[in-house]
């Protein structure tokens, strides 16, 4: 019987779950495929480090060995950052390679430009582990370009922030306390700033956004904050209205003009991302035909993540082709004078032409603290910080759950 080689790029917590699965699920496999699938060569660090591989494997710390492999048909990267794996799968295009990857910062940053060799070079190259660990978005996403113009995606794309947040409610604890709990859980890094900072989430949707049009879009324009700054009491006050604080990247696309952000959004009970808790991703997709979809399940982990490379490669071979998709789009960074929601954190007394829907109160200690939904335009929103510095100000993405109390009109 016919046998696809692998080369396999890491063998941390993605790559040892990409070989447990091949390992431990031949006759599946051989199913599907109707050939053995073979690790033939498994790329490290250390090759004295004891890891349990099986002898006959080729276990080297030279990529010049793995691509030397007879008859090598697929490389499958699972190491983090973009270099050396920009150049490990650029020569392993060049040499006729199939090509799937876990790493969202090296496809937020090559993406297109290994796209476009792997075209020319006639092989494949997929990704689906790369944005939401075992959550199937890239597929999914693939399958309804083929009618549908994506037009919304709201998401919750880093299972760690998730899972930081919903410490913080569920614990009432301080941001610090959440974060070294998701760090003795293995959710967080020991540097976590990749995550808290938002970037991971930022590289995701980078990447859906590249597949949904076919170009990459300006970095410089897309809102990015992370939740390192989010307190016990912004989680209360919304808690106070039925609301909750998740952090969100969203895509906007309407009449050519594309809107992107990544940052913490007050989301209501009614909207599909409030009961999304701990470590779980989701993606909510609204397409002009279908209409909304959601998509959830576990962001990380080594057999959800592995799952998700193991589908690539039965795609791969049983030659699920994609069609590329190229639109005109423009990118939005200035959308101020458009109406909004917002939930407004502080005792500001200043005013701003806008519709306050309601507000209440919790107190801290002695000190009493307010919070707004607030109708107003972002140059509102802008004008009013610049008063007053103190205040905090969320995005909100839902249906407000009681009726407006009062307007207030500057004088």
């Amino acid at each position: 019987m016919a046998t696809v080689k692998v080369g396999l790029l890491g063998f941390g917590t993605v790559g040892s779950g990409v070989y447990e699965i091949i390992q431990n699920y031949q006759e599946r496999l051989k199913s599907l495929l109707g050939k053995n699938v073979e690790i033939a060569g498994i790329l490290v660090n250390d090759i004295t480090k004891e890891r349990g591989i099986s002898p006959d494997i080729l276990v080297t710390s030279h990529f010049d060995e793995i691509l030397s492999i007879p008859d090598l048909d697929v490389v499958i990267e699972a190491i983090v950052g973009i270099e050396p794996g920009y150049t490990y799968l650029t020569k392993a295009i060049d040499k006729g390679c199939h090509i799937i990857t876990a790493n969202k910062e090296l496809f937020a940053h090559k993406g297109r430009e290994l796209k476009q060799k792997a075209q020319e070079k006639n092989v494949e190259i997929s990704y689906e582990a790369s944005v939401a660990g075992g959550v199937p978005v890239i597929g999914t996403l693939h399958q309804l370009l083929q009618v549908n113009s994506v037009v919304k995606i709201e998401a919750i794309l880093n299972g760690t922030s998730n899972y930081i947040l919903s410490e913080i409610r569920n614990k009432r604890t301080a941001f610090i306390d959440a974060l070294q709990s998701a760090q003795a859980k293995g959710y967080a890094e020991a540097d976590p700033s990749n995550d808290v900072d938002g970037y991971d989430a930022f590289y995701k949707i980078v990447i859906l956004t590249e597949l949904l049009f076919g170009q990459r879009p300006e970095w410089k324009w897309i809102e990015r904050k992370g939740v390192r700054d989010i307190s016990l009491n912004h989680i209360r006050l919304a808690e106070s209205f039925g609301f909750r604080l998740k952090h969100v990247a969203s895509l906007l696309y309407k009449d050519g003009a594309l809107k992107i952000d990544v940052e913490p959004k007050v989301v209501s009970e009614e909207h599909p991302l409030y009961s999304v808790e701990g470590v779980d991703n989701a993606v909510v997709i609204t397409g002009d035909l279908v209409g909304q979809l959601k998509l959830q399940g576990p962001g990380a982990g080594k057999l959800p993540t592995a799952s998700a490379i193991i589908e690539d490669l039965v795609n791969v071979f049983n030659s699920v082709h994609h069609a590329h998709v190229k639109k005109d789009v423009k990118l939005l960074n200035d959308i101020d004078d458009q109406l909004q929601t917002w939930f407004v954190i502080g005792n500001s007394n200043d005013q701003l032409d806008g519709v306050i829907l309601f507000e209440e109160s919790i107190k801290d200690q002695n000190e009493l603290i307010t919070g707004r939904l607030v109708k107003t335009t972002g140059r509102e929103i802008k004008k009013l910080k610049a008063k007053d510095n103190a205040l905090t100000v969320y995005p909100f993405t839902g249906t407000p759950a009681q009726p407006a109390k009062k307007a207030f009109v500057s004088a």
